[in-house]
């Protein structure tokens, strides 16, 4: 073991003082089992916007009481410097139902040794008594005005993972530069502070409040604003299937359902229940599509439902599925939904009457569909890219209702809507209730979702994307890739074609660079940590490489954005899927770099 490993493994044997992975350093110590040991000390979790996301289990790079104790101890320093009335205010702590029986790490226990830390500092502390859905957090710290906000999960992430994720007052989530400060003062308070292992005590403490049932009114109360066909949802007979994927989506979309006045969803048995274990799916993901929504399939077509609604563990994303009339399934792309709520929140904007359509806008990260842009072009309202994640679309959004202007809507590929600015950030409770609320009242002009998304092409031209990604565990390949398309044909030099398609524009969000400004530089924010390039082509392509934050993947995001009157969607689906092809061949060159393809 090298010098710099064994002090690693010496100093947590100091601080350490959870039975259960001390035990398991020792264990990993006494049997010589250094790869082991590197894999658990060799770096340490890097905290960034995102916050956390690792595997539970002991050592500095994975998510543990100690790991949690010392994040917890910097963010609270970090609020000190920033907030003088952090004592009057206070923060909000959820938790999902995750759960790890050998090293003994669970959401909740992470949640209440956060408590822990901020109490041991006089500040209070709004700890939810039961678990949460993502969305309460941000939720709530507007709510009730408070500095900040974690929320204990790892969302659609495999069973072994836990997160946590930090928002900031204004109920977004955090942004640089307080990425950068929080890690900074996580690394100055690595000794845990006499107090901050004292859970039990914490709980005792009346610096302690539950938030759970003012969040929970005052949310419904919220949403139900956007339920604008109560008529409609108590008469409706559409028949509607949810699961939640052993996640905690149940009792809030039944509630949800239940503020529309909409009949409550079927929910299927065997995924009802929060279970840390995920046992009947292999990803908790609904993103994965048809193999997570076997079981909701089955529960449909006993009832007779032609709609399955799905979200994530931590219930901040939806899925959707509809049946159609040959009794097959389509299970909408992320993109597909973006455009059917966009069209829904506008309708439903104009049918109140609410003033200017030049002061609404809608949302979308920059690798997500483009269909917002057209219906906003024809509409006359305004809409705005933003980089990729929800705490860029949250942060914008509070930008614009500050200077007075109606946000009705923002999206990401990913399954992530965020129908109401009471929550800045994705929320597939309210999402679930909206298109619950949407299905019905189309059922009354006998349309389904799928034929309003044909109708909504039809007006606004078809948007047809492709969107997958490669593995890649090495660095340097991957880094080469990228170097390479920006010195194409000598330095500083970017493709010009792909497969006989002439490229437009280029956007660099790595370097900064857009051919398309007069001064050359990007107007979104750029980060040279991760890579990201945009291909903007003649014919209406738009085609996105990017590193992921959290994964060791290269994604990429297409799409062939066609003129309204051009509905040959055979044709366009063939043009895009030769453009991806050219991609794949020409600017990964999956066989030369060794990378792997998604898995089938």
């Amino acid at each position: 073991m090298d010098r710099s490993l064994e002090s690693a493994v010496a100093r947590w044997l100091e601080l350490d003082q959870n039975p259960k992975t001390l035990a398991l350093v020792k264990d990993l110590v006494k049997e010589g089992s250094v790869e082991k040991l590197k894999k658990c000390f060799g770096t340490r979790m890097e905290f960034g916007t995102a916050g956390l996301r690792a595997p539970m289990g002991p050592g500095t790079s994975c998510m543990n009481d100690l790991t949690i104790i010392q994040t917890t101890q910097g963010f609270c320093c970090y609020l000190e410097h920033c907030f003088s009335d952090l004592q009057d205010r206070g923060v909000v702590i959820g938790f999902d139902a995750r759960a790890h029986t050998a090293s003994g790490g669970s959401s909740k226990r992470f949640a209440t040794l956060a408590a822990a830390v901020f109490i041991s500092r006089g500040v209070p502390v709004y700890l939810f008594s039961d678990i949460t859905p993502t969305p309460f957090v941000p939720f709530t710290i507007v709510h009730l005005g408070l500095c900040a906000g974690i929320m204990v999960t790892a969302s659609h992430n495999p069973k072994e993972d836990n997160g946590y994720k930090v928002y900031w007052e204004n109920g977004a989530q955090i942004i640089p530069p307080h990425d950068k400060g929080i890690s900074t003062t996580i690394e100055e308070n690595l000794e845990p502070w006499p107090q901050s292992w004292d859970a039990d005590g914490a709980i005792q403490s009346p610096l302690l409040k539950d938030p759970y049932q003012d969040a929970h009114k005052a949310y419904f109360a919220a949403i139900q604003k956007h339920c604008l066909h109560r008529d409609v949802n108590k008469k409706s007979e559409v028949k509607i299937v949810h699961t939640s994927v052993h996640g905690v989506g149940h009792s809030f979309v039944q509630a949800a359902f239940e503020a529309f006045d909409l009949h409550p969803p079927f929910a299927v048995q065997e995924q009802k229940d929060p279970d840390p274990e995920f046992p009947t799916v292999k990803y908790p993901n609904p993103e994965e599509g048809e193999g997570v929504l076997t079981l909701s399939f089955a529960l449909a077509d006993k009832e007779g439902a032609a709609i399955i609604l799905a979200n994530d563990p931590d219930a901040d994303r939806l899925a959707v599925a509809e049946k159609q009339k040959g009794g097959q399934w389509t299970v909408f792309s992320g993109n597909e939904l973006g455009a059917l709520l966009g069209w829904w929140m506008f309708q439903c904007w104009k049918q109140n009457g609410e003033g200017d359509p030049k002061d609404v806008y809608m949302l979308a990260s920059t690798v997500s569909s483009k269909i917002l842009r057209a219906i906003a072009l024809k509409e006359g309202f305004h809409f705005e890219e933003t980089l990729t994640g929800f705490k860029w679309m949250g942060n914008r959004a509070k930008d614009l209702l500050e200077q007075g202007k109606k946000v009705l809507f923002a999206f990401e590929e990913a399954i992530g809507y965020m129908c109401s600015p009471a929550v800045l950030d994705k929320d597939g409770v309210s999402a679930a209730a909206i298109v619950g609320e949407m299905t019905s009242y189309l059922s009354t002009k006998k349309i389904t979702l799928s034929q309003q998304l044909k109708a909504i092409y039809e007006e606004y031209g078809y948007h047809i994307t492709k969107n997958s990604y490669f593995i890649c565990h090495d660095q340097d390949t991957i880094h080469r890739l990228f170097e390479r398309l920006r010195n194409y044909t000598g330095p500083s030099t970017y493709p010009t074609e792909c497969g006989g398609v002439v490229v437009l524009a280029v956007r660099d969000l790595t370097t900064g660079y857009d051919s398309t400004q007069p001064d050359k530089k990007a107007i979104l924010p750029t980060s040279k940590s991760s890579q990201m390039i945009t291909f903007t082509f003649a014919n209406g392509g738009v085609a996105t490489m990017r590193t992921s934050g959290t994964e060791p993947k290269i994604k990429y995001y297409t799409e062939l954005c066609a003129a309204p009157g051009n509905s040959d969607v055979t044709h366009l689906k063939a043009e895009l899927d030769n453009l991806v092809d050219a991609i794949i061949e020409d600017f990964f060159q999956p066989k030369k770099n060794n990378l792997q393809p998604r898995p089938e």
